[in-house]
């Protein structure tokens, strides 16, 4: 009954209010997860010590929805989250953000309050200080989804995108990978950005402008020769290099953007490279192509 439990992956959605993770829930739903939004922060490690062999056998793991309504947040958050890793190896943290101005528009547009809204603090304030308070959230999240550009069924398709990339790999650190369009900006979430603009852009070839760096055909444009091949090669043995000096200094989690003109071939092309490569070096990863159906 133990063993059962703790392989099953146990997902905490957080984040922003007005930035998706009620509809993430949903998301995790459709997906087969038992799903449990508002608990309170000192109950989860009660409820996952009673999520057991028939649960298991049930669902596909536990998806859980945090915010600031639950008034244990600020005190029980570190100490729970230790406990909850303590126990739970495939514990997955996902944090939901977005621009200030569009929390706002969302909630004119919904008129609905905001949680930290009183007579004394307009939505503006309130979105201020909840971004505030949930930084120690974000800074321990294994992923980080800004949603300011996207519609509801943008984050649906993302999360489940993203959800089907992630290998949940126990005591390593976790990397998260992204190609992205410079056209629409770099990616605010990213510790390190790669500019791949010199690569040869398979844009200019009639024959692969409307194909994407996921096409074998592109990559091999993109990579297979100079300078992309030895480009990739260096790539490959610096990232190799620094990513267990990061893991040794106690680093949690990793976020590496890849950058073209589009954020269709040259970007998607290496960050499909990279990521292949970090799977089999046994890391925690998940990929994201942030612009791929805009570039």
């Amino acid at each position: 009954m133990e063993h059962a439990a703790r392989e099953l992956p146990v997902v905490i959605l957080t984040g922003l209010s007005g930035s998706g993770k009620s509809t993430a829930l949903r998301v995790f739903e459709d997906l087969g997860f038992f799903c449990v939004d508002g608990l309170p922060v000192s109950l989860v490690p009660k409820l996952m010590s009673l999520f057991d062999d028939k649960g298991g056998q049930r669902y596909k793991g536990l998806a859980l929805g945090m915010d600031v309504r639950q008034a244990d947040l600020d005190t029980d958050w570190g100490a729970t989250l230790a406990e909850v890793r303590r126990k739970q190896d495939l514990t997955q943290i996902i944090f939901f953000e977005a621009d200030n101005g569009e929390i706002i528009r969302r909630y004119a547009t919904t008129r609905r309050p905001h949680p930290l809204e009183s007579a004394d603090m307009g939505l503006e304030q309130a979105a201020l200080a909840e971004r505030e308070r949930m930084r120690p959230l974000r800074d321990a999240a294994d992923m980080v989804l800004d949603t300011t550009h996207f519609t509801i069924h943008d984050l649906r398709r993302k999360l489940q995108e993203k959800w089907a990339s992630i290998r949940p790999t126990a005591g390593t650190l976790k990397v998260h990978v992204m190609s992205f369009g410079f056209k629409y900006g770099p990616p605010s979430e990213a510790d390190m950005v790669f500019d791949l603009r010199f690569l040869p852009n398979p844009y200019f070839d009639k024959e692969l402008r409307e194909r994407t760096g996921k096409e074998a055909a592109v990559r091999d444009y993109v990579l297979a020769e100079e300078p992309g091949r030895e480009f990739l090669r260096r790539l490959t043995e610096f990232l190799l290099y620094l990513l267990p000096l990061y893991a040794k200094e106690g680093r949690y989690r990793l976020t590496l953007a890849f950058g073209c003109t589009g954020g269709r071939h040259r970007s998607v092309a290496v960050a499909e490279s990279v990521f292949d490569t970090l799977s089999k070096a046994g890391y925690n990863i998940s990929l994201e192509h942030r612009h791929i159906e805009r570039g």
